[in-house]
């Protein structure tokens, strides 16, 4: 650390008696291990009677004026110079010694300039001190703190320091500072030049003692040890849909679902670097997150258009996909019915977070420059007790409604009930005939003050759908999100579940699939499929867990379903085995083949028959749509299916792979990549080269397992 020369010029500005000649240069090199660019301007100076030059000089002064403040964060550094003394000392006074072939290595400690090694003679307190070696070394960290307010406290044993000096050094190293204060030069190098005698006594200075600074624990790693929040999500657990035998079970029925949140939360968790929870990933939703080019209905009359085909499956070549395409006819923009929408905006406590209330505003703010200006706003906040923001005001007087949104604070409880109430209240009394009647929830979690059961949530929301007022639910934040909830009350609300983290997904869901968003033109949306035994041996829905009914609800009008909105399109994509194919997981029932095999089965030339129920908005009896599925559906190779097909595929994929479900065990995330890769096709909003970026975080994080 010192050179020669600086030692020397240390020995010729000092200005002691001799025996404070190695004193000085020790205490100089001391000092000087917290700055090595220093020992360079020289004036007079002197601690002790040792005079100094002006930098050490300095650097004493502000370690005084330091320790006492931030005692901690000096210790490790304190330590060090202590160490190094020792050290040299020990080594000055006891050069080592080696025989055979062993070979010492000269240090500055054991040639200082000027002066000659020595043999160190035998010193009986010394021994007595080593002795107490290892009791030394347990009550180190308090004698250091103790040196800290005794200018004259008994020396300790010099092995001691150094072990010491060694562990505050390790603790360094680690990240984390030693907890006791630092010790200053004592003994010898005592402030006011008086020389101790060594003692093994370690007796303490009173805890009282004005100069004590108070010891805080240590914040050098406190970003890195934050706990992180405990998390609060409540998200629906569900089984993936099981392998059915066309024979014994031929009927498959479910509704629609044109929710998008579970896209959002995989993204969400992929980009923090985690995996996402397995019952977060509801593959329908993440296919129907993406829009696709289907062939939409000709006209109004008919609200949607549904395509079917066969093609090969990918991860599987003994096996076919089914592919339902639906496309729910656009509204144009002229032609759109005017809009009554209630914002019920969730400002309890817990939305005071950027993600939150604040994306919240800006969210909102985004949809009241889409609407017309004969459209109608409400505001409706809940926390604590329900309250009235804004009453049915046109969008004409949008700086009106912005200075509302705008005015939004976050503070108390929960009353989800009495917001729900004021809300349609509201909605009723501006109710548009004929028009879009909506109310919008946005919240970050549960309903904890008032009627909180999702049961008791569902009547109240069923009860009000009957008027014509349906209700859309926007998911904030995580934490504290109640998934569970937002599913229920959007579908018996005749809505949609979305969650924003983001100000691109609120313009997604806002503004750019505003129409489906808020026009619904088909409502209790039901799915059918019945398989033909004599062509498929088995088949398997590929999501939709969450929105199975049973076979006798599909003619029920009674039974609530999914609702479709203005150019919406939904996919649903089963994975089916064609009978005679060998790929078969369900062994052929012993009894029973004659009903099929006896060629009196009509229509046995088809794959399965597709059957659509829904209710126009204003009606309450369902209509019908029939598709047979035959060979002239096929497609020969996956290659040959339309590229939206095969990107709908590659996310279908993608969900099974994130569920860690059979099917896709060893299909790997490359070959997920690979297909959606070569199906990106246009792009206008990034969507699909987003979805390639969270596949490449998924294998990295999975290992392309």
């Amino acid at each position: 650390m010192v050179d020669d020369n600086e030692l020397n010029r240390l020995r010729d500005i000092a200005a002691p008696a001799p025996a404070q000649d190695a004193k000085a240069r020790a205490f100089e090199a001391a000092l000087r291990a917290y700055d090595q660019e220093n020992i360079s301007a020289v004036t007079q100076g002197s601690v002790g009677g040792l005079r100094l030059t002006e930098r050490a000089q300095k650097l004493w002064s502000e370690i005084m004026q330091k320790k006492l403040i931030a005692t901690p964060a000096l210790a490790g550094l304190v330590a060090l110079p202590i160490a190094g003394y020792a050290t040299f000392h020990l080594l000055r006074e006891q050069p080592p010694k080696g025989g055979g072939d062993e070979k010492i290595s000269e240090t500055l400690a054991d040639k200082p300039a000027t002066v000659k090694p020595t043999t160190a003679e035998p010193n009986p307190a010394r021994s007595e001190l080593e002795k107490d070696k290892k009791a030394d070394a347990d009550v180190e960290s308090r004698d250091a703190t103790d040196a800290l307010v005794a200018p004259a406290s008994p020396q300790k044993s010099e092995s001691t320091v150094a072990s010491g000096g060694a562990a505050q050094q390790n603790a360094l190293e680690r990240g984390v500072l030693a907890e006791p204060a630092p010790p200053v030069p004592t003994g010898e190098f005592a402030l006011d030049g008086a020389v101790s005698a060594p003692s093994t006594s370690r007796a303490r200075m009173p805890a009282e003692s004005k100069l004590m600074a108070p010891q805080q624990p240590s914040t050098l790693l406190a970003d890195h040890m934050q706990p992180q929040p405990e998390n609060h999500d409540r998200i629906e657990d569900f089984k993936t849909n099981p392998v059915h035998a066309a024979l014994g079970d031929p009927v498959s029925t479910f509704s629609i679902d044109v929710d998008t949140a579970s896209y959002s939360f995989v993204r969400g968790s992929l980009k923090q670097g985690t995996l996402p929870q397995a019952d977060t990933v509801r593959v329908e939703e993440m296919i129907n997150y993406f829009p696709y080019d289907w062939k939409g209905p000709e006209s109004a009359s008919t609200p949607f258009n549904s395509t079917v085909s066969i093609m090969p499956t990918p991860w599987n070549t003994h096996t076919r996909l089914m592919h339902v395409a639906i496309k729910g006819f656009d509204v144009k923009p002229t032609e759109q019915p005017k809009a009554n929408l209630v914002f019920l905006i969730d400002v309890s406590g817990s939305m005071d977070e950027p993600d939150k209330l604040p994306l919240l505003k800006s969210a909102f703010r985004l949809l009241v420059s889409k609407l017309k200006a004969d459209d109608t706003i409400s505001i409706v906040t809940y926390a604590g007790d329900a309250g009235t923001v804004l009453e049915p005001t046109k969008a004409s007087e949008k700086d009106k409604i912005l200075s509302a949104i705008d005015n939004l604070t976050p503070g108390g409880s929960t009353a989800g009930e009495a917001g729900i109430k004021e809300a349609y209240r509201l909605a009723q009394k501006s109710f548009v005939k004929d028009g879009v009647n909506r109310v919008m929830l946005a919240t970050d979690g549960d309903f904890n003050v008032g009627q909180s059961d999702d049961d008791d949530l569902k009547r109240l929301i069923e009860k009000e759908r009957k008027t014509g007022v349906f209700l859309s639910v926007f998911g904030f934040g995580r934490g504290n999100l109640n998934d569970q909830m937002m599913q229920t009350i959007a579908q018996n609300g005749n809505g949609t579940a979305a969650y924003i983290d983001t100000l691109a997904e609120a313009e997604k869901v806002l503004v750019e699939d505003a129409s489906s968003t808020l026009f619904t033109i088909a409502k209790d949306v039901k799915i059918q499929v019945e398989f033909n035994p004599n062509k498929v041996s088995e088949y398997r829905l590929i999501g939709y867990e969450t929105r199975a009914l049973n076979r006798e609800d599909f003619n029920n009008d009674r039974v609530d379903a999914g609702d479709i909105g203005s150019g919406h399109s939904v996919t649903a994509i089963y994975e089916i085995t064609p009978k005679g194919s060998g790929g078969e997981q369900i062994d052929p029932l012993r009894y029973g083949q004659a009903s099929v095999d006896n060629g009196g089965v009509a229509n046995a030339g088809e794959y399965a028959n597709v059957k659509i129920r829904y209710k126009l908005p204003n009606e309450d009896v369902s209509k019908l749509i029939t598709t047979p599925v035959t060979s002239a559906n096929e497609i020969s190779s996956f290659d040959q299916a339309s590229t939206d097909q095969r990107f709908s595929v590659a996310v279908a994929a993608f969900g099974q792979k994130l569920r860690d479900e059979d099917a896709t065990a060893k299909f790997g995330y490359d070959k997920i990549m690979e297909i959606a890769t070569a199906a990106r096709g246009a792009d206008p909003f990034g969507y699909r080269s987003e979805f390639l970026s969270l596949v490449r975080l998924a294998s990295a994080l999975g290992g392309n397992r």
